[in-house]
């Protein structure tokens, strides 16, 4: 048996950190996932560097940034052939390598997963319930629920795996993504119009850009498929976010109910073969989701809700149980993390750095204290203007660098450059934006200097 550990990494698809009872959630339960931070480590600042589902998983494949690894947007399709892949790099060094469950990113043969023993995905988003998945190749419909299916499929390579070698298992769920259609046994779970409203539903956006401000990710926006209902007649608006909301988490966290199941099961299964003490097992999301916060659902913007993943990691006898890590580790920081654990030399093209002394208590000295993202999606998704920004432990500031007709088939939208800045310490919702104001003038010439260093760190160029 390989002393190196084995790697079991989940991860659902739009989970906030703050709809997980280990983070302290107020509006759902999830037991299965605390039972891995009560035996592991639970991050409090994971953040990814572009809060988009596509660009977010190729990030977390490769370590590279979006315009590195050249996917950006929702439209891009990953080049599986590239060689700087973590399951490539882990399949080399001698691992049994598999993903099942959600890929999107790209639905052909040059976007197909490669470097993988075994592959068993989800067509782009895929289906809740009888979902047709693609098998090495080969398309085939399946009964049941998605989640569980997964979950099951998931623990058959494992039982069908050479056990002398250590394994690399990606399961990817597609919940809690919308459409939010629950497992026919968690349908009654919660009380709709019971759900605790965020501090920041009824937000008015006052001091906000007006890219922030035009956005279509309004909860009361919410498209119908989603919603499942119309509202009540002759609601007032304000009324109509309150109904949405509740509409919204009531099947968002029945949905979770489910992936929690599913780890719980996958932890069992660990358990039961004797591979607990060996296996490190990662729990995240492919980034975070604002749960009615701002008056709004999806992600893409840089603020909190958005921005910050949930990240537990477990391994006996490394990674002290029931601890609490609150250095920065971003979504570039997982391959070169995977890498370290297998014993794998991390390429210089990888442009994150491994998590490991982190996860283990002690980041190094010189560790990252602040962050780059960069969100390109113009637009097409719900009227979220591109932007780039800086964060670093007390203040945030974004950079929304504008549209025009060149850049949206849009008439309607014609956004000038706009900055946003927010204390985090004193205005941890970012309610007050700061930028401008003479009294922030210090902070502000330091972060646009930061933001200068990490974007040419990164490779990056800024807008013009």
């Amino acid at each position: 048996m390989s002393t190196r550990p084995n790697i079991l990494y989940i991860m659902s698809d739009d989970h906030a950190a703050h709809a997980i009872s280990a983070y302290g959630s107020q509006i759902n339960h999830t037991p299965h996932i605390d039972r891995l931070a009560d035996q592991g480590v639970r991050l409090t600042n994971t953040f990814c560097t572009n809060a988009l589902c596509t660009p977010s998983r190729a990030t977390i494949l490769t370590g590279q940034y979006s315009h590195v690894n050249e996917v950006k947007t929702l439209d891009d399709e990953i080049d599986s052939s590239r060689p700087i892949q973590s399951q490539k790099l882990l399949k080399q060094a001698g691992y049994d390598t598999a993903i099942v469950g959600k890929w999107h990113l790209g639905n052909n043969e040059e976007s197909n997963p490669q470097g993988f023993d075994h592959w068993n995905i989800l067509p782009g988003q895929g289906d809740y319930y009888d979902p047709m998945m693609i098998e090495n190749g080969v398309e085939k419909q399946h009964e049941g629920y998605v989640t569980d299916l997964i979950t099951d499929f998931a623990i058959d390579w494992l039982d069908s795996r050479d056990s002398k070698n250590p394994f690399f298992l990606m399961v990817h769920h597609k919940a809690p993504h919308s459409s939010w259609i629950p497992a026919k046994r968690h349908e009654n779970l919660g009380v709709e119009g019971e759900f605790p409203e965020p501090e920041t539903l009824m937000d008015d956006y006052k001091t906000r850009s007006e890219a922030v401000k035009i956005t279509s990710i309004r909860v009361e926006d919410t498209r119908k498929p989603n919603l499942k209902f119309d509202p009540p007649l002759g609601i007032s608006q304000d009324e109509k976010r309150k109904w949405a909301y509740q509409r919204y988490i009531t099947d968002y966290t029945r949905t979770i109910q489910a992936v929690d199941d599913s780890v719980g099961t996958l932890l069992d299964y660990l358990d039961e073969h004797d591979l607990t003490e060996n296996t490190l097992v990662v729990y995240t999301s492919d980034q975070g989701m604002f749960l009615g916060d701002h008056g709004w659902h999806d992600k893409r913007f840089m603020y909190e809700e958005s921005l910050r993943m949930p990240f537990i990691a477990r391994l006996p006898g490394k990674i002290e149980a029931g601890s609490v890590g609150s250095d920065m580790l971003l979504n570039v920081d997982f391959a070169p993390t995977f890498m370290d654990y297998a014993g794998v030399e991390v390429p210089d093209e990888v442009q994150g750095s491994s998590g490991r002394e982190m996860l283990e208590g002690a980041a190094p000295d010189d560790w990252q204290d602040s962050l780059y993202y960069r969100y390109w999606m113009h637009t097409i998704g719900h009227k979220v203007i591109p932007n780039y920004g800086v964060r670093n432990e007390r203040y945030k500031l974004i950079f929304y660098y504008g549209v025009t007709l060149e850049d949206t088939h849009n008439p309607e939208i014609n956004i000038e450059a706009e900055w946003e800045l927010y204390d985090l310490e004193a205005d941890p919702r970012e309610m007050n934006n700061v930028y401008g104001l003479p009294e922030f003038a210090e902070v502000q010439a330091v972060m646009l200097t930061e933001l200068d260093r990490l974007q040419a760190k990164a490779g990056d160029a800024p807008r013009h």
